[in-house]
């Protein structure tokens, strides 16, 4: 597992290095939908992950946001979001992020998550604890929603779903202490991983959106699972992430809300 590590965080740091280069800069924008970008930075980071994964462990399977759809079925996949936070990258926002994580046979055994703004690589193996930078985490202690500070994000099709997490937030705004919207799910996680926040909740994510962040909560000692409790998807449909204590109290909240 160290050698997978290895390799993740390497890729992520060079992708790192990618993004600070050109940040600020002009840049090539696509649309994928009405507010979902895609710009070239994306698209280099991926390929220079990807050559990374591949010049190491060419047999394995590749799920990433841009490029290649393998199966979550497949035996060793590398999940991979290149650039997480696209949006914020393309207003010169600083809250972005890469996401690397490694499944085995239908395990999340490997995650790596990488801010290159602040310098946070946030790690995980399965079974071994969280870290970041090398330095063991864990999750808050905060027992009462009232007392947390949450997080959450919006889907891309917030303009024309009424599933779109606005109800969701109006409930839990009205009990929790705050709430933050980043814009980074992968960052959200950590930080809900490392105690900066207490939970986080989101809906119509995608697996590369999710699985090394759920990977990083759960060795820090939080739960992740649906809105309802149930074991969490890996398809990202619904997540709710926290540190375990007031895990019950927010899944109460978010089923008074749409679902997908």
């Amino acid at each position: 597992m160290e050698r997978f590590l290895e390799v993740a965080i390497n890729a992520a740091k060079g992708a790192g290095i990618i993004q600070k280069k050109s940040l600020g800069k002009r840049l090539k924008i696509e649309h994928k939908g009405e507010i979902d970008l895609i710009t070239d930075i994306d698209k280099k980071s991926e390929k220079y992950i990807i050559k990374m994964i591949k010049s190491n462990f060419p047999e394995h399977g590749l799920l990433t946001e841009e490029s290649y759809k393998d199966s979550l079925e497949a035996d060793y996949l590398w999940v991979i979001d290149p650039l997480d936070g696209t949006t914020n990258y393309a207003h010169g926002y600083h809250c972005f992020s890469i996401s690397i994580a490694l499944i085995i046979k239908g395990e999340i055994v490997v995650g790596v998550v990488y801010d290159p703004i602040r310098k946070e690589l946030f790690s995980a193996i399965k079974g071994k604890g969280a870290y970041l930078n090398n330095k063991p985490i864990h999750v808050s202690s905060v027992s009462k929603v009232v007392d947390s500070l949450l997080c959450t994000g919006f889907p891309y099709d917030l303009h024309t779903s009424e599933i779109n997490n606005l109800d969701h937030f109006l409930n839990m705004m009205m009990v929790a202490q705050a709430i933050r919207r980043d814009g980074s799910a992968a960052l959200d996680l950590c930080y809900t991983a490392c105690g900066r926040f207490d939970g986080f909740w989101e809906l119509k994510l995608k697996p590369w959106d999710v699985m090394a962040g759920a990977l990083i909560v759960l060795e820090a000692g939080g739960k992740v699972t649906d809105f309802a409790g149930e074991p969490f998807d890996k398809t990202g449909i619904e997540i709710l992430a926290t540190n375990g204590l007031v895990h019950h109290e927010m899944s109460r909240i978010l089923l008074k809300g749409k679902r997908p």
